[in-house]
């Protein structure tokens, strides 16, 4: 049986062949010819779906409609009526009908309607499991290829627009099936990076827009010359970005949505003070010896990040009137989005959000937030939900208020590690999980990306035979000692400061308010 449907109209006995077309396709029809039976049969019995006219003697359509949600809010109702009128099409709409039909009708019309609802989340399954098994097979054939650095960009692009549409669908096969083709994009990604991420720092020609010169080449340009924000999300994946920009594009249109590449480590310590600075963190450190903090040393190590913005801006030659806010709890935001008609009249306002770094932070540390966030669909979503309710979703709508240009960007993303690789390390090494920096680090070369020389990727020196050891694809470092409880403890969390496509391309995006 197709389904089970309610049709109400009190001309029924003239809608007989289009009832026996149905039944021929085999739903099961049941018909009155009144408003009032109409709500009493839909109390009574269970139906898939309800027809109803707009006009019937008794209570009308719209009435009927309303009586029917009452008790069974999620029966979809398909309004039909002979009027065109606006008023009558806005009332039905805004009491949530699932279709509105104008009379007459043919059978294929109503038929269209059923599939529309009944049918609809088969029918997407199907095609989008279609859709993806030949995108499959290109991108099995490019991953074969030799990718350059923005032919990177767009499979991981196509990966994250399939991760989102296979999410929609009940079906979980296509899904393992992605899940399988990411690790290999990932697996060749950071062999990739291993290969050529020296050469892009030192001038090669196949080198990618990266973060650390982000300002001068993509922001700087319009600096001056059009109200501007800038909005640094810390750890924004690309896929997050993909779920927000909808509420973004009810305020903003968009003008550039790109790819980039953060820097080695991808942690806030390094890029986001890169990004900032316009330098390496090599350069910071030895431009700025007494801003700068190494590893090893005391402190917080991105406490001037203005000071480096301040000299990148003039160094820039930018002689603006500009503000920087960092945001790193809900009355910080509070208190930005009350202070927002200060900063209107700058030309340009850079503004730093730390929540979902946070929400990394907190799910590794939280049982609740592991258990809100389980995988990447749902991290997705607490990401959004985080943000249509947070202070800096209304501060977006102050900016467009404004008129202003938006920039949204990132200094890094993240990766869920599953995969424990096994390093040793004397006291004073680092604890991030994703790199490791120090002396006598002993672990198995095939499973990471080194670092002898730190001076070659423009990282500090640090002391003597220092090195830098970073993970890739989901992999994560530990400790031999008490081993088993950080496996269990760190398995899949979210961390960053190695090399995936999660953490390294990031989203780089401009948008314009609309009129």
């Amino acid at each position: 049986m197709q389904g089970k449907i309610l049709w109400a109209d009190d001309e029924i006995d003239l809608l007989k062949p289009h009832i026996l077309f149905l039944e021929s396709k085999g739903y099961t029809v049941d018909s009155v010819n009144n408003g009032s039976d109409a709500v009493d049969k839909s109390n009574e019995n269970t139906y898939d779906i309800i027809f109803l006219d707009e006009n019937m003697p008794g209570i009308s359509g719209i009435e009927a409609l309303t009586r029917i949600k009452e008790t069974k809010p999620y029966v979809p109702v398909v309004m039909i009526t002979k009027s065109e009128e606006e008023h009558i099409m806005e009332e039905a709409i805004g009491s949530k009908i699932a279709d509105y039909l104008i009379k007459p009708v043919n059978p294929n019309q109503i038929l269209l309607s059923l599939k529309k609802n009944l049918d609809h989340s088969k029918l997407i399954s199907q095609k989008t499991n279609s859709n993806y098994q030949q995108e499959f097979r290109q991108l099995g054939t490019l991953l074969n290829g030799r990718l350059d650095s923005k032919e990177w960009t767009e499979v991981y692009s196509k990966l994250v627009f399939w991760e989102l549409e296979l999410e929609k669908i009940e079906d979980s096969g296509m899904r393992e099936i992605l899940s399988m083709q990411k690790k290999e994009a990932n697996d060749l990604f950071s062999r990739y990076v291993q290969r050529n991420y020296e050469d892009w720092l030192h001038g090669d020609d196949d080198a990618p827009q990266m973060l650390h010169s982000l300002i001068k080449d993509k922001i700087a340009p319009f600096i001056g010359k059009e109200k501007t924000f800038v909005l640094v999300i810390d750890n924004l994946r690309f896929d997050q970005w993909k779920v927000l920009q909808p509420i973004f594009s009810k305020y903003f249109s968009l003008e550039t949505e790109e790819i980039i590449y953060s820097i080695l480590p991808t942690a806030t310590h390094y890029a986001r003070n890169a990004f900032f600075a316009g330098l390496m963190p090599s350069e910071i450190e030895k431009k700025f010896p007494t801003l700068w903090k190494n590893e090893d040393e005391e402190g917080g190590k991105n406490m001037h990040e203005k000071d480096f913005l301040d000299a990148n801006l003039k160094r820039l030659g930018k002689n603006v009137k500009w503000s920087y806010n960092k945001i790193t709890n809900l009355d910080a935001g509070k208190r930005l989005l009350d202070n927002m008609n200060q900063l209107k009249e700058n030309d340009v306002n850079f503004i730093v959000y730390n929540f979902v770094d946070m929400l990394s932070h907190a799910r590794t540390e939280m049982e609740v937030i592991r258990e809100l966030a389980d995988d990447e669909a749902a991290y997705r979503s607490l990401t959004l939900s985080w943000f249509e309710h947070s202070a800096l979703h209304d501060i977006v709508k102050k900016i467009a208020e404004f008129g202003a240009k938006l920039v949204i960007t990132t200094d890094h993303g993240t990766i869920r590690v599953t995969n424990p690789v096994k390093i040793v390390g004397e006291r004073n090494t680092n604890s991030n999980l994703r790199y490791k920096v120090g002396r006598g680090l002993s672990y198995n070369e095939k499973e990471v990306f080194r670092v002898a020389n730190p001076a070659d990727a423009f990282l500090p020196k640090g002391k003597m035979s220092t090195e830098f050891v970073f993970a890739k694809e989901s992999d994560f470092f530990v400790y031999p000692n008490n081993y088993n409880h950080f496996v269990n403890y760190y398995g899949q969390t979210f961390q960053h400061g190695g090399i995936s496509l999660e953490e390294m391309l990031i989203p780089f995006v401009i948008m314009n308010p609309k009129k």
